[in-house]
């Protein structure tokens, strides 16, 4: 019997998030899109690593899925520096934060996913330590208490948010970098899932990955997810191969239209059209009405319907628009007449 130690599997550390993490670009020249932001990011790692010195904060904004996280471990990779990440709500007390930053290594990439929900009273605790690299500790209680200042080594701080509205002024304004990552086009996207395919030994045709593309929600994580799924399908169902006809069974089965709408957006879009008259609607109500949580519809399933033209909000509420109704194969009410009185 071997006396090596049990090797433990984490929860968190399973064969699925594994996967995930292989189809993540690992360099600046494998990732794909977001043009401008690449270069920019090029240019400042070059001459930072030349003078040996830390990259500038850097704040990166925009709609999850699209490669913030990737971006983040990327920089750190071409800077060959450490990486350490955490999570807005996971610091809940300003010694939380100075555990993570006096633990740093020199030139050290930490990332906060979710800054947007960094608590407001530790916001202060990061202006010193992103500004001057020293961070004020208070030692002691009531009159006898003293604050003591600690040296940081130079580090980078990026921050990922999908809501930079939520970020303070004062915080904002620290980092010397500031992008926002927009969606991507299905062209970008076929690249991506073309990529994803080769690590997964997929036999893919490029109509399907053009198919799969198309109904990504110009999200590159949902565009794997579904490659997952849809070679699934070709495995199970078909020949192995996805093609075109492949996806698009695949894509059918799991209630993806031709738009990237999932079951869950079209109750939403029904709900509006047929429940409500084509709206307004408020929040609440709509959620209601669908047996959602508001939060969820306003992050996740709003922003897209918002972009494909299918929805509109108003002060009054969310109302379909002509686009929503013909999607659905719905007529769209005519216009009420104007009154005069």
């Amino acid at each position: 019997m071997s006396d090596a130690p049990a090797r433990i599997q984490t929860p968190y550390l399973v064969p699925e998030d594994e996967l995930d993490r292989s189809l993540r670009p690992r360099t600046l020249g494998e990732f794909v899109g977001q043009a401008p932001l690449r270069e920019q990011l090029a240019v400042a790692i070059e001459a930072c690593a030349a003078r040996g010195e830390a990259l500038d904060h850097l704040l990166l904004a925009g709609p999850p899925g699209l490669g913030k996280t990737s971006l983040a471990q990327i920089v750190a990779a071409e800077l060959d520096v450490p990486f350490v990440q955490t999570a807005g709500p996971a610091l809940e007390r300003k010694g939380d934060i100075a555990a993570f930053l006096t633990a740093l290594e020199p030139r050290s990439v930490f990332f906060v996913d979710e800054i947007h929900r960094l608590a407001r009273t530790l916001e202060e605790t990061f202006y010193p330590a992103m500004e001057d690299g020293r961070l004020p500790i208070t030692v002691g209680q009531g009159a006898g208490a003293r604050v003591v200042t600690l040296e940081l080594p130079p580090f980078t701080l990026i921050g990922a948010t999908t809501r930079a509205g939520l970020l303070t002024t004062p915080l904002r304004d620290r980092f010397g970098i500031q992008a926002r990552l927009e969606p991507y086009t299905p062209e970008q996207l076929a690249v991506i899932v073309r990529r994803s395919a080769g690590i997964l030994e997929v036999d893919l045709e490029e109509q399907g990955a053009l198919a799969i593309a198309a109904r990504s929600r110009g999200t590159p994580r949902v565009a794997n997810r579904l490659l997952k799924r849809v070679r699934d399908f070709a495995e199970v169902r078909m020949e192995g191969i996805v093609t075109a006809a492949a996806a698009e069974a695949a894509l059918a089965m799991l209630e993806v239209d031709e738009l990237g709408l999932d079951r869950l957006d079209r109750e939403i879009l029904g709900a509006i059209c047929t429940k409500f008259a084509g709206g307004p609607v408020g929040l609440s109500t709509l959620a209601v009405a669908v047996g959602e949580e508001q939060d969820t519809i306003e992050d996740v399933y709003e922003p897209y319907l918002l972009q494909q033209g299918l929805i509109k909000r108003t002060p009054r509420g969310r109302a379909a628009t002509r686009a929503a109704f013909e999607h659905l194969g719905l007529s769209a009410p005519a216009p009420a007449e104007s009154s005069l009185f």
